[in-house]
């Protein structure tokens, strides 16, 4: 019954304006920082450990302004599962398609960070493009159907579990389908190398590397901004990287934690810093949360 109650939430906002719905979203992202203490505290950690020069002000004015934009993502989620294509066109720019379509038929990884408007990126790509990606299963089957066909109403789509595993996704590139591949959480210790983000190190899975050696694929970097004021969100494509994959798995992993730094450092109040980003650490060193 939650599931479904929260469903016909989201449903009935997603009717209202856009800006009004991103004002909502600002008011519950501040309800949520005062009322969730864990939550608060992981952000506060992380923001300590990436940003030690930072005064503990700053920090917590950043935390603040980061549930802010939870707070509207969350809310404006529901355009993504039933607003018409028009709509999200018209909030949800798209730029830098050219390096995509530069690159169609051939094995393609669109690499999007987890900056809070990572779903906004994937659907509107689906507007234009077929997209195959992972996706987690929710826990209420409900919302987990809810959620499955908001994602996949558009073009063709092909969505995989993380269970699926890399012969799955290799499949999917070798017929042509740009990937969206999400690398930059804590899965744990499979699969990941410690290698530095933002002085810290950090367990980052080693799938883009290896996806992009196996398949011969190409990486394009995808980046959703969500603008002020109720704006609407630029999902930005960056151009293809030279020379990837290099020298090592190593290298090419701390070559995508500092390309998602620098992009952090430009908005970094949109960045998930509500995940447990440092919970997997090198023996000896006790977790910071």
């Amino acid at each position: 019954m939650g599931a479904r109650l929260a469903v016909l939430a989201f449903w009935l906002l997603h009717w209202l304006p856009f800006r009004l719905q991103s004002m909502l979203g600002g008011v519950i992202g501040r309800a949520f920082y005062a009322i969730s203490a864990r939550r608060r505290n992981v952000v506060m950690v992380n923001l300590r450990l990436c940003f030690p020069a930072f005064s503990d002000a700053e920090r917590v004015a950043l935390a603040k302004a980061h549930f802010m934009s939870l707070g509207r993502s969350a809310v404006e989620r529901g355009i993504l599962l039933w607003a018409p294509e028009s709509r999200i066109r018209r909030w949800m720019k798209l730029e830098g398609a050219e390096h995509l379509e530069a690159l169609a038929g051939t094995p393609l990884i669109v690499m999007a960070p987890h900056f809070v408007g990572l779903d906004v990126g994937w659907t509107r790509l689906t507007c234009d493009y077929p997209m195959a990606g992972m996706y987690a299963r929710q826990k209420n089957d409900y919302f987990d159907a809810v959620l499955f066909k908001g994602r996949t109403r558009f073009k063709v789509t092909y969505r995989l579990t993380r269970q699926d595993g890399i012969r799955s996704a290799v499949r999917a590139l070798k017929q042509g389908m740009p990937f969206y591949y999400l690398p930059d959480m804590d899965y744990g210790e499979r699969d990941t190398i410690f290698v530095p983000f933002f002085g810290n190190q950090t367990a980052t899975i080693t799938g883009l590397s290896r996806l992009s050696r196996v398949s011969g694929a190409k990486v394009v970097p995808c980046v959703t901004r969500m603008l002020e004021d109720g704006k609407g969100y630029v999902v930005k494509l960056y151009p293809p990287w030279d020379n990837f994959p290099g020298e090592s798995v190593e290298a090419d992993t701390r070559r995508m934690n500092a390309f998602i730094e620098d992009r952090i450092m430009e908005m970094p109040e949109q960045y998930y810093w509500v995940h447990r980003r440092f919970k997997t650490r090198p023996e000896g060193e006790e977790r910071p949360y």
